[in-house]
């Protein structure tokens, strides 16, 4: 008996166990959740996220690469070799006879660049370019981070606004149903009436189906854009209507010329690629390394000394490679050319998305009143229409389409304010606002 109380109390701390390991698989989500924490979520743990900015480390590294040509080179070299027949000193072939004697040495050799009239400085310019270009590709996908983060935050709020007026509209025409249900049973109202009724009813039920099913997809949505797994189970915190929109967009393009980072990005290139062009044209130039070696022979034969050291330089001059020099400059110099057209190309692009973003944004914003009015002469209608249902003056059709009116009227106002929200998120980041 005491052996199974054992057993049991085992497997109760077990399954406490298991328990446990589950909540901190699945850490609890906060009770509310706002736009803020979202995207500080969002830039903390998205995978696309986190991967440009290891590029940007990366590509920052290629500037030390480039700068190597600059610094001295230093090796350690440590050579043996035993001739198979004493006292060879001379073979076919090679002009250097010192590979086949005994010994064994060790010694340093020394490479220092003096001059390559700028192609490695200029190389070491592109390269900066680069990482900056970089810096800022990594600070767009930040940008859309945090917009894909809005539009899926102002989403879920929008889906579940409809939900509410759907469940507001099926609690509404349920209660006609029944009221039309108990009028019918005392004759007062036809059987026709009650299908009617029943018909819109369930309109309401699949419109609260579909509701629910687009606020899980937008929650799950809202999730991914976070870099989380599981759906967002928090209460979102309602934020805050801007104003409307500045008169005209002229101000918010000249704000995106300079603050895009895309556009940026593509500037950093340009020059990248003019520096490059530039270096690529110093191939044809004169190169001058100052080269030493030292070292000694602890093991040799007779006619070999004990240690060594010598300098030299070696002044290279380029004479004739078959056009490789020339070809590679004019390369560099077509793309660098191009990249400027891209550039172009680009800004034409930034002003036409401000102006798209803008227009609607700004029709958004004056939907606004129009559906609030909307709403309030659907509820008018509505109302007329139950006093002549009532009154006997009105079939049950006319309502219907009052009620149907109504419902639409309502989900068009709850929609209204999150899709200026989300096109508000737009025109920013167009703008270069969400840096």
């Amino acid at each position: 008996m005491a052996i199974a109380k054992f057993g049991f109390v085992c497997c109760l701390l077990l399954l406490s166990v298991g328990l446990t390991a589950q909540e901190v698989a699945a850490p609890a989500q906060p009770s509310e959740l706002s736009l803020e924490q979202a995207e500080a979520i969002a830039v903390a743990s998205q995978p696309r996220l986190l991967a440009e900015q290891l590029r940007a480390k990366a590509y920052a590294q290629r500037v030390r690469e480039a700068r190597a040509g600059l610094q001295p080179l230093v090796a350690f070299n440590a050579t043996g070799a035993l001739a198979v027949d004493a006292g060879t000193a001379t073979a076919a072939g090679a002009l250097t006879t010192s590979a086949i004697s005994d010994r064994f040495a060790y010694g340093g050799n020394l490479t220092q660049l003096v001059t390559d009239f700028g192609r490695t400085s200029a190389l070491i310019q592109s390269t900066r370019y680069q990482a900056a270009a970089q810096q800022y590709l990594t600070t767009l996908t930040k940008a859309q981070v945090r917009l894909n983060v809005r539009e899926a935050y102002y989403g879920t709020l929008g889906a579940e606004a409809v939900l509410r007026a759907a469940q507001a509209a099926q609690s509404n025409r349920h209660l006609i149903s029944r009221q039309l249900e108990t009028l019918a049973q005392n004759e007062l109202r036809s059987s026709l009436d009650v299908n009617f009724a029943k018909v819109l009813e369930s309109e309401a039920e699949l419109a609260v189906v579909r509701a629910q099913s687009t606020v899980a997809q937008e929650r799950s949505r809202l999730a991914t854009t976070m870099g989380q797994q599981q759906p967002v189970g928090s209460h979102l915190v309602e934020p805050v209507t801007p104003s409307a929109v500045s008169a005209a967009p002229e101000e918010i393009v000249a704000k995106a010329q300079t603050q895009r980072a895309d556009l940026s990005a593509a500037q950093a290139q340009q020059k990248a690629a003019q520096e490059f062009a530039s270096s690529e044209k110093r191939l044809s130039y004169p190169s001058l390394n100052v080269l030493g070696a030292a070292g000694r022979l602890p093991y040799h034969d007779h006619t070999l000394h004990d240690s060594y050291a010598a300098a030299g330089f070696n002044l290279n001059i380029p004479v004739f490679n078959g056009s490789l020099f020339a070809a590679r400059r004019a390369e560099a110099e077509l793309e660098a050319s191009a990249r400027i057209r891209d550039t172009s190309a680009l800004c034409l692009e930034v002003n036409q998305q401000v102006r798209d973003a803008w227009y609607r944004a700004d029709e958004a914003y004056r939907s606004l009143d129009v559906t609030a009015r909307l709403v309030a002469q659907g509820k008018e209608a509505l109302r007329l229409a139950q006093d002549r249902y009532d009154a006997g003056l009105g079939s049950i059709v006319e309502l219907n389409e009052a009620q149907l009116n109504e419902t639409s009227a309502e989900i068009s106002a709850a929609d209204a304010t999150y899709t200026y929200l989300a096109r508000r998120a737009e025109l920013d980041f167009a703008a270069g606002l969400l840096n």
